[in-house]
Parts: structure tokens; sequence; C-alpha cells
């Protein structure tokens, strides 16, 4: 468990569990350079030579899933990352608008596909004779 402000007392595999990912998704991340690889102690001691993680590299971990699951790609993410809180408002309303018209081109582009199927159920239940046109409009060459 991650616990303290500065201390760092979880391993990479206890900083996984608690982000929510595996601990080769916080690898990735790290040599994406989104987190940080805390330097391996000394050995000695116990657990000597195993990296820590604390509270700040959770709070790092989740602002990924968090913006991940926004829609923000890594690239983004990263900029979003190293703007600052009070300067750089512009710039992530900017992002955030950007990711708002991609997912409504998403959107549009599911509700058609939707209505698409819907058609084609719908012709599938209504007659029973000749090919289903389900199977028949994903056979068709384009």
């Amino acid at each position: 468990m991650v616990r303290g402000q500065g201390m760092k007392t979880t391993t990479i595999a206890g900083l996984a569990r608690e982000g929510g990912v595996g601990v080769e998704t916080v690898r990735y991340y790290q040599r994406r350079g989104l987190l940080e690889t805390p330097d391996r102690p000394q050995s000695g001691g116990l657990g000597g030579g195993v990296r820590r993680y604390g509270e700040q590299d959770l709070r790092r971990l989740r602002f990924i899933r968090s913006a991940q699951a926004a829609g923000f790609t890594l690239e983004q993410i990263e900029e979003l990352m190293a703007l600052d809180a009070g300067e750089d408002r512009a710039r992530a309303r900017e992002l955030a608008t950007e990711r708002i018209g991609a997912l409504d081109a998403k959107i549009a582009e599911l509700t058609a596909a939707r209505a698409g199927l819907q058609r084609l159920a719908k012709a599938c239940g209504a007659n029973a004779a000749g090919p289903c046109p389900i199977l028949a409009a994903f056979e068709a060459d384009p």
C-alpha cells in the first residue's frame, strides 16, 4: 500500500495493483517517460535492491489512466502532464476540445454502424426466405 507524501513504500507490483494496471504497463509507461523509474537502492537489509514507489507515482499513474479513459493518446497525456495547472489552461482546453471533436466523430461513426445493423437485423427477421441479409452484407465486395 502506498502511504505518506514523500515515502516510497510499495513495489512495482503494488503500484500496478493500486493503479489498476499490470506490471508490464507500468514498465511501458516508464520506457515512454510517463512514469519515473526509481533508483534501485543498494542491496542490504530488508528488501534491498527493490525499487520503491510512492503516492506521487500512484497519482501520476492514475492521471495517465484517467486521461486514457477520456480518449487522450499517450503523446497528448505526456503534453498534459507537462502543462502547468495555473499557466497553461488555454492549451489544456485546446487539447480537450480536440478530443471532444474526435469523440464526436467516433460517436457519429458508431451511430451509423448501429443504425445499419438495426436495419439488417430487421430485414433478417422480416423474411425467412433467401440468404440472411446480415451475412450477405458482410460477404459483399466493397
